[in-house]
């Protein structure tokens, strides 16, 4: 999508817009492009406590921006972004804005009318879905200008020698055999989370965010990373003395499973100055007696490396 997006709309001293907190999968195809077509690439900064700096943000938009793409949901601090405003901000000098979707469309309600973005972008895996599959929503005007990034298949309608006509929407970005079991699959998922219902499954996930974060706060030497006004169920964590490695050991052998390292978001971690953290994400299937279990593991780690 990057490499089509700017053949078409990026030259030589354009830029592109992204944040400081942007999974790796949202800042190497925007840096490939930017290569290739010899464009900037510009990183809004984000505050101590994992907030992006509007006014910043506001200030970077400029006649030579060319598109903004944001992260919904921050993968490693669980901080959600005002794309809703960032989007107005944009369409006020005529930039489109994608969004990274990979981190809210299992969490929270997304209506991309509502939102006004102009790409909408999740993958499957974080749906509950299979690997390998994933969806792109874009506004129609965007997508009929883009060329296609791949051949052969159904993107095509004619084809001869002399010229290849490519086929309509959505097909003119769908080339070759569908990934027909992945569809399917992505499919189950989707209606599985609709029938839970995504405003359910919101309030719920708040209720176990708001008693993990007071569990974990309460704990000596633990700091969280990532304290936004608005989060979704991310708990990242450091441990004074501990590396973020040596906790996750800890807990894996209480049963208790997160995620240690840098999360595909190195940025982020250079930004706080740190290695790595752990990282416990809460879904609808965790309950409070998960949250007890983890605190419980976190005090013994400590107790361990004391």
């Amino acid at each position: 999508m990057a490499q089509s997006y700017g053949r078409k709309h990026l030259g030589t001293g354009d830029e592109v817009i992204i944040s400081a907190m942007e999974h790796h999968s949202n800042i190497v195809p925007w840096q490939m492009v930017c290569d290739e077509k010899r464009a900037k690439l510009k990183v809004i900064p984000i505050t101590d406590a994992g907030e992006l700096c509007l006014d910043e943000y506001e200030r970077m938009l400029s006649d030579r921006t060319k598109l903004v793409a944001v992260a919904h949901v921050s993968n490693a601090l669980g901080t959600v972004n005002p794309v809703r405003e960032m989007i107005a901000l944009a369409h006020q000098r005529g930039v489109p804005v994608l969004v990274d979707g990979a981190q809210s469309a299992s969490h929270m309600p997304v209506d991309v009318q509502e939102l006004d973005c102009d790409f909408y972008a999740f993958s499957s895996h974080k749906l509950f879905g299979p690997t390998g599959i994933g969806a792109l929503y874009g506004k129609t005007d965007l997508l009929e200008a883009m060329p296609p990034y791949q051949g052969g298949g159904d993107m095509i309608s004619s084809v001869s020698f002399e010229k290849t006509i490519y086929n309509t929407l959505p097909y003119k970005f769908e080339a070759g055999t569908p990934h027909i079991a992945g569809v399917i699959g992505l499919a189950a998922a989707i209606d599985y989370v609709e029938a839970i219902g995504r405003k359910q499954i919101a309030v719920y996930e708040a209720d176990l965010l708001a008693y993990g974060t007071e569990l974990l706060s309460a704990i000596p030497g633990l700091r969280l990373i990532g304290t936004a006004r608005a989060k979704a169920s991310v708990l990242s964590f450091v441990v004074d003395g501990i590396h973020a490695h040596d906790v996750g050991t800890i807990l894996d052998m209480d049963g208790v499973a997160v995620r240690a390292g840098h999360h595909c978001a190195m940025p982020v971690m250079k930004r706080f100055g740190l290695p790595a953290t752990a990282r416990a994400s809460l879904a609808f299937y965790n309950t409070r007696a998960d949250l007890d279990a983890l605190t419980k593991a976190i005090h013994k780690a400590i107790e361990v490396f004391a």
